[in-house]
């Protein structure tokens, strides 16, 4: 892990942290019962518009996506019926398979030889290509939540937070209900799952928490996809699932970006660093800080792409989702492990260098097998 404390002279401040930290320290001075008041006042004072409309637009076109009063029964543009928009598919039960992909000139069907190794060694890659990478995959999920709202009928303005973020996430990644076990969810291979036992609110953290794993990983394949100019392949997924998961530092860092992102999105107070700290407890101090270095810049990215639908007026649906369903005290205690330090253009592609070669150097090819069959299943 030596290698990793050459990281330290690119780190600076993350200033939209800093901001944050500076507000959390204010709300956490109020009493809790002032701010829940304060918020609950602010929900139950909001004009409801829908009551000014003299008939509701309750059905809708199947095809166009037109919306219409209950009393008209077709759509003339279309000739088809139409179907009422609370009779539409429910968003949890429905399959996606969104596609995500990278096109290249190679296909590489092993990257474990020589010739890739020191391709990736020799990291001809920029901030700009990184850029250039989580736009396509934002673009790419946004045509797949197109698709996915034009083939089930769905009228996003009448879904709550839980179902938008539903929908959301699976533009990007195929999620599944879980009801066993002790964990909230967890993203293994190519899902996410989630435990439907769970209230509300704490669904939506989870789904953010495990999509962040699935796009911290995504970027990285997307990442080696660019360098090898090869077209994304199962192989690759499974040679960066082990990277990040046979590495304590590298699952440090994957998991302090997954935190950082759910507690975006999560009102003051609740965020939940546990797994993290779980993890933390394996490292020394010094590897430990530049873990969560790392792993707030990929988190910055992954915020900024998620914010394209998680927007202020759904981040407002998620804290009156939060007010509702929660009844423990917040605990700000947590707040002190959010890290206001992210790694410049050049110390976070050096970063990537180093996850890629040295999970590379240390890769199990008999593991890396085991992947790739269960990617097939």
């Amino acid at each position: 892990m030596k290698s990793y404390s050459m990281l330290n002279g690119f780190v600076e401040p993350d200033k939209e942290m800093e901001l944050l930290m500076e507000q959390a320290k204010i709300k956490s001075r109020n009493e809790i019962s002032f701010m829940c008041k304060g918020e609950m006042d602010m929900c139950l004072d909001a004009p409801v518009l829908r009551e000014e409309i003299k008939f509701e637009l309750d059905r809708v076109c199947p095809q166009c996506g037109k919306k219409y009063p209950h009393f008209k029964n077709y759509c003339p543009e279309c000739l088809v019926t139409l179907k009422k928009i609370t009779d539409t598919v429910d968003v949890k039960a429905i399959k996606s398979n969104p596609i995500i992909d990278f096109k290249g000139d190679n296909s590489y069907s092993n990257i474990l030889s020589d010739e890739c190794f020191c391709l990736i060694d020799e990291f001809d890659f920029t901030a700009d290509d990184f850029k250039d990478i989580i736009h396509s995959i934002k673009s790419q999920a946004f045509k797949n939540l197109d698709k996915l709202i034009a083939d089930n009928s769905i009228d996003l303005d009448m879904l709550d937070a839980l179902d938008k973020v539903f929908a959301f996430a699976k533009s990007f990644v195929k999620v599944e209900y879980k009801s066993y076990g002790g964990e909230l969810g967890y993203f293994e291979f190519d899902k996410v799952y989630v435990d439907d036992r769970q209230r509300k609110s704490l669904q939506i953290t989870t789904l953010i928490h495990e999509l962040t794993h699935f796009l911290v990983n995504e970027i990285l394949v997307h990442v080696t996809c660019k360098i090898l100019n090869t077209d994304k392949n199962r192989h690759i997924e499974s040679v960066i699932t082990y990277i990040l998961s046979h590495s304590t530092f590298n699952s440090l860092v994957d998991e302090y970006a997954a935190h950082t992102v759910e507690g975006r999105f999560t009102i003051f107070g609740y965020q939940d660093y546990s797994s993290f700290l779980t993890i933390q407890k394996e490292m020394d101090t010094e590897e430990a800080d530049i873990a969560k270095v790392i792993g707030n810049s990929f988190a910055i990215y992954i915020k900024d792409l998620l914010e394209g639908f998680i927007d202020w007026d759904l981040r407002e649906e998620i804290k009156e989702q939060f007010l509702s369903d929660t009844l423990e005290q917040p605990d700000y205690r947590q707040l002190a492990l959010e890290n206001c330090s992210k790694l410049s253009d050049e110390g976070f592609m050096k970063a990537i260098w180093l996850i890629l070669t040295e999970g590379l150097q240390n890769a199990d090819e008999e593991v890396i097998k085991s992947y790739l069959n269960e990617f097939e299943n």
